[in-house]
């Protein structure tokens, strides 16, 4: 014998489907609280903010949703209907464990915004975050920031092992497995002490001769020495290479040898005559500085606040 299929038997009877298509949102059951505690439908109404024609509606498509009635209306008030009062202890129980489930998700926000780590390659590290965190901490004193600085290679590592929330770069690409926006965009330029022979040069260097001469030159995996070695196609040997921005100028101010660095990191420099600047013909050497965070996962509180002061700068 072939079993029949059972199917709704009333008209008010909601369709089957996902639990959020059958049982009513979080809004009409506090509205449905209220009513069983003041006895009013426009009380309950004025209660939550909401007009009484709209309560009344709430309430219907709450009945036809359940396809039960809930509240018997009168010109006394409405009462709770004996299912509606039954319906009512079940909704406190869903509103008291809603009011749960929100006090845990705030503690983990808290949780979370009570630190941001962060990750950046050396010339925005030095020359560029600085500011943007102290804007940070004006408007978030209570998050504690920490500052990860190192090549662009280094920055992709610790955001792909969950060392760093967000993380800033300078080289040609994105690394793999990131996300990113552009947030700034840089130039390196040639610089000599003004004892060095080019700083007596009248005519700009070429692109060969440049990438023919020993430089003091950042680590692989910096952004500056990606984008010098694209732009030239190779380069020479390293006459010093160096881990940092700063030691890479210190040595170029010492009269050390020639370097390519970027015009960020090197304006206090040429303005005190320390570092010169050599003209450079041929060759581009313009970059985008990113923002970057691991694929699919949008930067969220503090990290998205510095995100978007990067933007505002």
């Amino acid at each position: 014998m072939s079993k029949e299929r059972s199917g709704p038997t009333d008209p008010m009877d909601p369709p089957p489907g996902m639990l959020a298509h059958r049982v009513p949102d979080l809004g009409a059951l506090e509205l449905l609280l209220a009513v069983a505690r003041l006895g009013s439908l426009g009380g309950a109404a004025r209660e939550l903010g909401i007009t009484q024609p709209a309560a009344s509606s709430r309430i219907r498509s709450m009945e036809r949703q359940l396809g039960l009635a809930l509240v018997d209306r009168s010109p006394r008030g409405s009462r709770l209907t004996e299912t509606g009062a039954l319906v009512t202890d079940w909704a406190r129980r869903v509103v008291e464990a809603a009011e749960e489930f929100d006090a845990g998700a705030q503690a983990l926000r808290d949780r979370r915004d009570s630190r941001l780590r962060v990750a950046a390659s050396m010339t925005i590290a030095e020359y560029l975050l600085p500011r943007w965190l102290i804007a940070l901490r004006a408007a978030r004193p209570d998050t504690a920031v920490s500052l990860l600085a190192g090549n662009s290679a280094a920055v992709a590592e610790r955001l792909l092992s969950g060392e760093a929330d967000l993380g800033f770069v300078e080289g040609l690409s994105v690394p793999a497995g990131l996300d990113s926006t552009v947030i700034a965009h840089d130039r390196l330029i040639v610089v000599t002490a003004p004892s060095h022979p080019w700083a007596r040069r009248r005519r700009p260097l070429t692109g060969a001769e440049l990438s023919a001469t020993p430089l003091i030159l950042r680590e692989q995996g910096s952004g500056t020495r990606q984008v010098l070695d694209a732009a030239l196609g190779g380069l020479a040997r390293p006459l010093i290479e160096l881990s940092s921005t700063t030691a890479v100028k210190a040595a170029a101010v010492s009269g050390a040898g020639p370097s390519v660095l970027s015009e960020l990191a090197v304006g206090e420099e040429l303005a005190g005559r320390r570092l010169v600047r050599i003209p450079l013909e041929e060759v581009r050497l313009a970059r985008d500085l990113r923002a970057v965070w691991p694929t699919g996962h949008l930067p969220v509180g503090p990290a998205r606040d510095l995100l978007g002061l990067t933007r505002s700068a």
